[in-house]
C-alpha cells in the first residue's frame, strides 16, 4: 500500500529519539470514525525545548482509509498543524506513525487512536434541551464535595482551599453533583447545566471556571475525566441531561498556547492592552465606525483571559473540534454559550452548523448579556432581512429576567412595573422560536434574586409561578429552592456560596427536609410542585400562549392546547385585587371550573381575589 506522509502525536506516543520525558501532546488526543466532520487537523505540540520538525522533516503512516491532506509548519517549530482525511471506509485502531528528520537521526514513533463511534446519538446522548425541560445551574466548588481526596492536587496553581472566604477553592465536585441527582429530579428537575468543568490551572480565583488551560482535560480538582464520565451516565440512566459551558471567546492565560503561541495571530494582538467596549450595538448599529467593531469583537474581555483569533483557521478549528470531541466523547447533550456576543459571529455560526451536522439534535443557546429585544434577538435565529443572519437556537432571555425584576420590583406605570414584562413578551414575533429561549431568575453571575425582591417570599413565589408558566427553558440557579441570598457587590463571588449540607461537616444538610427550615421546606414544596406540574403539562412545556394587557398591575396570560388550559393571574399591585374572569373569555369559553395547581381545590370559574404582589395558577376544566 502506498505510504501517506502524515504526523500524528498523542498521549500513547512511543518515542525513539527523544527522551522518554519529552512532552509531546496532540489536539485532539483521539477521534473517532464515522464523524460527519472527517477533514481533522491534529495540533502537535511540544512541551519541551525539542522542535517537531525541521525544514525537510518526512512523517509517514500505513493506515487504509487515512490521507494526510497538508502539513501546516508554523513559525513555532514546536508545532505543527496535520490535515488529515479520514474516508468513510477507515476502520477503528491504532494509527502508527512515524516522524523522521531528514538526517534521520532524530526520529520518534506515535500511536494515534481512531475509535468507533458509540451508538445512541439523538438517543441517549447529544439530546438537547427542550421547553419540556428545567434546568438546573450548578457550579460545582460550591456545590457538594464527593470526593475529598480531589480537594487539592499537586502540581496546581492553586493550592487554596479555605470555604471561609468566596475568593477560594471550596472542595465541590462532579461527584457530589452525582450523588444528589435524585435530590434534583424529585423536585422536578430533567437537566443539569454545569458551570465550566475543563482545567483551569490558573493561580487564583479558578472556583469559577471560565478561564480554560487545556481544552482535553476535565479538572482533576473536580474529578476529572473519570468523575465526568460517570456523573454524565448516571445522569442518563436517571432519563437526566447535561449541559456543558462552552468558552469559545477566550481562555486562560496559562494556557499552553498562550504561554507559547503557535503562531502571531493565534490571540487578538494590540499594541498596548485593549479591553472590549462591551457596546454590542456595534455590531448591528448601520452607522457604527470598523473601529468599533473591531474593539468590541477583539478586545480582551479581561486581562486574565486572552482573546482568541477566530478568524485564523487553526484556532476556528481547534475550537470547532474540542465542541466536538467533548460531545462524543462524554455524550452530553447541549452547550450553554458563553460571551456569545463578543466572538467572531461568522466563525459561531460555522461551529453551531458542525455541531448540529454530527448530532442533529442537540442544542445551544448563548448568554447574551444585552439591554433590548432587538440587540438579544439579533444573535440569534431571527424574522430580520440583514446583512448577518445568526444560526444560533437560543438565548439567555436576560430580556425576559430585566422584566421579572422590574414586574416585582417597580410600581405599575405605562412602561414600568409589569408593563415591561408584557412588552419584552409581546416582541417575542422577532425570534424564529421564542420557546427555545431560556428563562431565569438569576445565575452566578448576577444577584440573588430573593435577595434582589427584598427577601419577600409573596413575591417570589409570584415569580416561581412566572418561571414555571411562561414561554420557553426554564433555569433555575442552586439554592433557588432553599431561598439563598447574595448579591454581586462587592465580589460575584457572595452569590456563589456553598450549599449547605454539600459537605459532610456542615452544621445542616438542606438537601433534606429535616435541615431545612419551616419557610425554605415550603418554598422548596412550592417549586417542586410546580415543576412537576409542569412536566406533564401539555399546555405549559408545548402549547401556545395569550397574554392580556396589565390593567392596574394585574397581569394575565394562558397556556393552551386542545388538551388543557392553564390560566395565570399575577397581581403586581401592592394592594388586593379583584379580578373579573368575564374579560378573558376568549380563553375561559367552554369552562366552568378551575383547579388550584398548588392547593388541588377546584372551584368554580369565577371572579377572583389576589393579595398584593401575589399569584394564582389555574388549570381550567369543563
Amino acid at each position: 500500500m502506498k505510504k501517506i506522509s502524515l504526523l500524528l502525536i498523542s498521549v500513547g506516543l512511543t518515542i525513539l529519539a527523544f527522551a522518554q520525558s519529552e512532552n509531546i501532546k496532540s489536539y485532539p488526543t483521539h477521534w473517532w470514525t464515522g464523524m460527519k466532520w472527517n477533514k481533522l487537523q491534529v495540533m502537535v505540540h511540544s512541551e519541551s525545548d525539542k522542535n517537531v520538525w525541521a525544514d525537510k522533516s518526512v512523517v509517514s503512516i500505513n493506515y487504509p482509509g487515512v490521507k494526510l491532506v497538508k502539513v501546516n509548519k508554523p513559525e513555532n517549530r514546536k508545532y505543527v498543524f496535520l490535515e488529515l482525511e479520514i474516508a468513510p471506509t477507515a476502520k477503528p485502531g491504532t494509527m502508527k506513525i512515524d516522524f523522521n528528520f531528514i538526517n534521520l537521526k532524530e526520529k520518534f514513533s506515535l500511536n494515534y487512536e481512531l475509535k468507533a463511534r458509540t451508538a445512541g446519538n439523538g438517543t441517549q446522548y447529544a439530546l438537547g434541551v427542550t421547553s419540556k425541560d428545567l434546568m438546573y445551574l450548578i457550579m460545582p466548588d460550591r456545590f457538594a464535595n464527593g470526593d475529598y481526596n480531589n480537594d487539592k492536587v499537586p502540581g496546581m496553581r492553586d493550592q487554596s482551599l479555605r470555604r471561609d472566604t468566596v475568593y477560594m477553592r471550596h472542595g465541590g465536585d462532579l461527584k457530589g453533583v452525582e450523588n444528589k441527582l435524585d435530590y434534583l429530579k424529585s423536585m422536578g428537575v430533567t437537566t443539569v447545566w454545569l458551570n465550566p468543568i475543563i482545567e483551569n490551572d490558573m493561580p487564583d480565583r479558578t472556583e469559577h471556571g471560565y478561564a480554560f488551560t487545556d481544552h482535553y482535560k476535565v479538572d482533576p480538582r473536580l474529578g476529572g475525566d473519570a468523575a465526568y464520565h460517570s456523573l454524565v451516565k448516571a445522569a442518563h440512566k436517571k432519563g437526566m441531561k447535561i449541559i456543558q459551558d462552552a468558552v469559545y471567546n477566550h481562555v486562560g492565560s496559562y494556557h499552553i498556547t498562550v504561554l507559547d503561541p503557535p503562531m502571531k495571530d493565534w490571540l487578538h494582538q494590540w499594541d498596548s492592552f485593549t479591553q472590549t467596549s462591551y457596546k454590542d450595538q456595534v455590531l448591528f448599529d448601520p452607522y457604527a465606525s470598523l473601529k468599533d467593531k473591531k474593539i468590541m469583537s477583539d478586545g480582551w474581555f479581561v486581562r486574565p483571559m486572552p482573546d482568541l483569533n477566530h478568524q485564523n483557521i487553526f484556532v476556528e478549528k481547534f475550537l470547532i473540534q474540542h465542541a466536538l470531541w467533548t460531545v462524543q466523547e462524554f455524550g452530553i447533550d447541549g452547550w450553554r454559550i458563553d460571551t456569545y456576543a463578543y466572538n467572531d459571529l461568522e466563525f459561531m455560526n460555522r461551529c453551531n452548523k458542525a455541531l448540529e451536522n454530527d448530532f442533529p439534535k442537540i442544542t445551544m443557546f448563548g448568554e447574551t448579556w444585552v439591554h433590548g429585544v432587538i440587540n438579544q434577538s439579533f444573535f440569534c435565529q431571527n424574522i430580520y432581512d440583514i446583512p448577518f443572519k445568526s444560526n444560533l437556537q437560543a438565548v439567555t432571555d436576560f430580556q425576559a429576567l430585566w422584566g421579572i425584576t422590574e414586574t416585582m420590583t417597580k410600581d405599575f406605570g405605562w412602561t414600568d412595573g409589569v408593563n415591561k414584562l408584557y412588552t419584552n413578551m409581546a416582541q417575542d414575533f422577532v425570534y424564529k422560536d421564542p420557546m427555545r429561549n431560556v428563562i431565569f431568575l438569576d445565575n452566578h453571575d448576577l444577584s440573588r434574586f430573593y435577595s434582589v425582591i427584598g427577601e419577600d417570599i409573596t413575591k417570589y413565589k409570584t415569580s416561581i409561578d412566572w418561571l414555571m408558566t411562561n414561554r420557553g427553558i426554564p433555569q433555575l440557579y442552586y439554592g433557588n429552592e432553599i431561598l439563598m441570598t447574595g448579591v454581586t457587590s462587592p465580589n460575584d463571588g457572595y452569590v456563589r456560596q456553598d450549599f449547605s449540607g454539600g459537605w459532610k461537616e456542615d452544621a445542616s444538610d438542606k438537601f433534606t427536609v429535616a435541615g431545612r427550615t419551616e419557610k425554605e421546606n415550603d418554598v422548596w414544596n412550592y417549586l417542586s410542585r410546580m415543576a412537576n406540574f409542569r412536566k406533564t403539562s401539555s399546555a405549559i412545556t408545548t402549547g401556545k400562549m395569550m397574554q392580556f394587557t396589565p390593567d392596574d398591575g394585574v397581569y394575565v396570560y394562558f397556556r393552551y392546547d386542545d388538551k388543557q388550559t392553564v390560566f395565570v393571574i399575577m397581581n403586581t399591585a401592592k394592594e388586593k385585587k379583584k379580578v373579573s374572569v368575564a374579560r378573558f373569555a376568549e380563553r375561559t369559553k367552554g369552562f366552568s371550573k378551575m383547579k388550584n395547581v398548588h392547593t388541588a381545590e377546584v372551584v368554580p370559574l369565577a371572579d377572583v381575589e389576589v393579595e398584593g404582589k401575589g399569584s394564582f395558577v389555574f388549570e381550567l376544566m369543563k
